[in-house]
């Protein structure tokens, strides 16, 4: 991976400065980085064994974890489905009713809506799943703004190996079918939207700031990552897998710019392009690997 070129407290500090730096890392990278994952047992093992390690970690959650913390899994082959159902949320704010019916389809005897709470609680306590909390605007620019998280597992190594695919699959993976969630793109967008979102909210932790997602109630805008100062002052942060960026890809940062005004201390795009430089608009485009703290 490349040394970090721009620093995320200094653009929260509002001085808007200078963009630059090059990446070295390619798509294909960025893919086997979000299949490796994290997770210090597993990221080592070799991409030939990786489903293998995970499946004995997932049944060890399962036989032992849930357990110990009073939850007892009698049917862990239909919360293993819900959990993949979940995992096909990545990155949206599908309601939880639709991740049961996709992880039930067609099935009279679905788990009821206080079991799929109480794996939703004790999977939350494990760091299993992690969904990002929504903005709430705190200095009242916008109108009503939805108020449900976005869906995340802790790891995007865990939804990849949920939905069956590899580093080499990814690419060319399709969103999973859901049609009470449609969503565009390919599976290697949502994900790496998650790979992102792990490493913003990791540095936003470090520097002191809240990390959260905007969407208007109406659905026509949306901004991936806010991070937000104790003062209500926000960086916005679009995830984009693709590696140029167009004037379409940034129109939610111009909409909220011109909302917010000085209230929005900077504006950037996260991609996977080659370099990091500020658009003739003023937002910024920063390649995944050369953002840092």
């Amino acid at each position: 991976m490349d040394t970090p070129a721009v620093s995320l407290a200094e653009l929260l500090a509002g001085s808007r400065p200078a963009i630059s730096g090059q990446s070295h890392v390619s798509i294909q990278a960025y893919a086997d980085e979000i299949t490796r994952g994290g997770l210090p047992g597993l990221r080592a093992v070799p991409a030939r064994f990786r489903s293998t390690a995970w499946d004995g970690y997932l049944s060890e959650v399962f036989d032992r974890d849930l357990p110990e913390l009073g939850r007892v899994v009698r049917r862990p082959d239909t919360l293993r489905n819900w959990l993949r159902s979940y995992a096909a949320a990545t990155g949206s704010i599908a309601s939880y009713t639709d991740i049961l019916d996709n992880a039930c389809p067609n099935e009279s005897d679905k788990p009821t809506k206080a079991t799929t709470l109480a794996w939703r609680e004790a999977l939350g306590k494990m760091w299993l799943l992690d969904p990002l909390s929504a903005w709430d605007d705190p200095l009242h620019h916008l109108g009503r703004l939805v108020s449900a998280s976005k869906h995340h597992l802790a790891d995007p190594a865990l939804p990849a190996h949920l939905l069956g695919v590899t580093a080499d699959t990814l690419l060319s993976s399709p969103v999973p079918d859901s049609p009470k969630t449609p969503r565009l793109g390919t599976l290697f967008g949502a994900l790496f939207e998650s790979l992102v979102t792990l490493s913003i909210r990791a540095y936003a932790t470090i520097i002191g700031v809240r990390a959260s997602h905007l969407r208007t109630r109406n659905g026509d805008r949306e901004i991936d990552l806010m991070l937000t100062r104790a003062d209500g002052r926000s960086v916005a942060i679009e995830v984009k897998s693709s590696a140029d960026i167009n004037a379409r890809d940034v129109r939610h940062l111009v909409w909220l710019r011109g909302r917010m005004g000085e209230d929005l201390l900077d504006a950037i795009v996260i991609n996977t392009g080659p370099a990091a430089y500020r658009r003739g608009d003023g937002i910024g485009v920063i390649p995944a690997s050369l953002i840092g703290v």
